[in-house]
């Protein structure tokens, strides 16, 4: 299984202090190496744009690889979520008028494409325009950080 990382997974992986959780970060470094986890460009752009504390910061630079570029199927597959009038939500007016990255289309995507997994931390609600909404719609696999490590097995 794939596992396609949005921003906010990012964000709670950032409390995993290296010196505090040395397992947590072999596996998960193990996992990208293996092509099991991975994410989008956006995500670091989103990234790029917050502050984060300086191992996140030096693991991203290290594994800049990981955030991909979409595909063109990526790219069709995104004009189908925003063709659904409610989805175009995801886009929020202060992101299209600051010209701030969105990243969650191509999370959505990406996950899509590669038969895979979204993990996110955004919960779903009734009516709304969130990742977890857009992925039951269309039948997509989503899940949070700590799901991710129950679902491979991980415990520490």
């Amino acid at each position: 299984m794939i596992y396609v990382f949005d921003t906010s997974s990012f964000r709670v992986v950032d409390h995993y202090f290296p010196d505090r959780f040395p397992s947590f970060w072999e596996r998960f470094d193990e996992a990208v190496s293996d092509g099991i986890v991975v994410s989008v460009r956006e995500v670091r752009n989103e990234l790029d744009r917050q502050s984060r504390r300086p191992h996140l910061e030096e693991w991203i630079g290290r594994n800049r690889s990981i955030f991909l570029q979409p595909s063109s199927e990526e790219m069709d597959f995104v004009a189908q979520v925003f063709a659904i009038p409610h989805f175009q939500h995801l886009v929020k007016a202060e992101n299209l008028l600051k010209g701030m990255p969105v990243a969650d289309p191509f999370v959505i995507a990406s996950a899509k494409c590669r038969n895979g997994c979204v993990v996110t931390e955004e919960s779903r609600r009734e009516h709304a325009a969130r990742i977890p909404n857009v992925c039951e719609h269309f039948g997509i696999d989503c899940t949070n950080v700590d799901g991710f490590m129950a679902r491979e097995g991980w415990e520490f």
